[in-house]
C-alpha cells in the first residue's frame, strides 16, 4: 500500500469561450459526367462552374479542395458518360464571408451545401486556459494551507483536464421543401433562412493538485 506525504488535493476549473478563427464549408455536387482527381476541378462541367464562381466571389482556388468522387452507373460499367457526385472542401478564412459563400453555393441547383465546421485556436486556447485554472488552485492551496496553519511544500501529484462545452445547434421544425438537410452541430440549412451561425464554444479547464505540506506550526 503506498504511503503518502501529508497532502492536501486541490481541485480548480477555468472556463474560456474562443472564437472560431476559420472554417472549412462541405459541398457535394451533382455531375453529369465522371471525372477523378483534382482535374474535376475543371473538367466536370457542374463542378467547374462553382468553382468559377467562388472565385468570382474572391475564394482564392488553393482553398478549394476534391474530398472524395462517388460514382453513379446503372449499366454495370464506369465510363467517363458515369454520372458521380463530388464533395468538395472550402477553406473560409473571413468568417464574415460565410452567408455570403452559402448563397453562391444555393445558386448553383447542381450543388447543396453539407455543413460547416468551424476551426478554433485549440493550442492557444489550452495554454491560456491551463495558466488561468493553474492560478486559481495556488491561490486556493495558499488558502487553505493558511487555514489549517501548515505551509506548502511542493507538489506531490497533478493532473488535467479539458472539456469541450459547445453545445448542439438548436434544430428547427423542417419543412418540406427545406434543403438542404442538417446532419451536424453547427450548420446552417440555408443561406437566406435568418438563423444565427454558431462560431464559438466553451472550454472549461480543470486541475487536481495535492501539494505536500508541513505539520501543523
Amino acid at each position: 500500500m503506498e504511503t503518502k506525504p501529508d497532502t492536501i488535493k486541490i481541485t480548480a476549473s477555468h472556463r474560456e469561450e474562443v472564437q472560431a478563427t476559420h472554417s472549412d464549408v462541405y459541398v457535394t455536387v451533382k455531375g453529369s459526367s465522371l471525372v477523378s482527381g483534382s482535374e474535376a476541378l475543371k473538367k466536370a462541367k457542374e463542378v467547374s462552374q462553382l468553382v468559377e464562381q467562388l472565385t468570382e466571389f474572391g475564394l482564392p482556388a488553393e482553398d478549394i479542395h476534391l474530398q472524395s468522387v462517388f460514382a453513379e452507373s446503372t449499366g454495370g460499367a464506369l465510363l467517363r458518360s458515369s454520372t458521380a457526385i463530388y464533395r468538395l472542401r472550402l477553406r473560409c478564412n473571413k468568417l464574415e464571408q460565410i452567408p455570403d459563400l452559402l448563397s453562391v453555393i444555393a445558386s448553383q441547383k447542381n450543388a447543396t451545401f453539407e455543413r460547416v465546421d468551424w476551426k478554433y485556436p485549440d493550442d492557444a486556447a489550452h495554454e491560456k486556459g491551463l495558466e488561468q485554472a493553474l492560478a486559481k488552485a495556488s491561490a486556493r492551496a495558499g488558502r487553505v494551507a493558511t487555514g489549517l496553519g501548515v505551509r506548502l511544500l511542493g507538489v506531490y501529484g497533478f493532473e488535467e483536464g479539458v472539456y469541450d462545452e459547445e453545445a448542439p445547434y438548436p434544430m428547427p421544425a423542417a419543412s418540406p421543401a427545406s434543403q438542404p438537410r442538417m446532419r451536424a452541430v453547427g450548420m446552417v440549412p440555408q443561406a437566406d433562412l435568418g438563423m444565427d451561425i454558431q462560431h464559438s464554444k466553451n472550454f472549461r479547464f480543470t486541475v487536481e493538485i495535492e501539494y505536500r505540506i508541513s505539520g501543523f506550526e
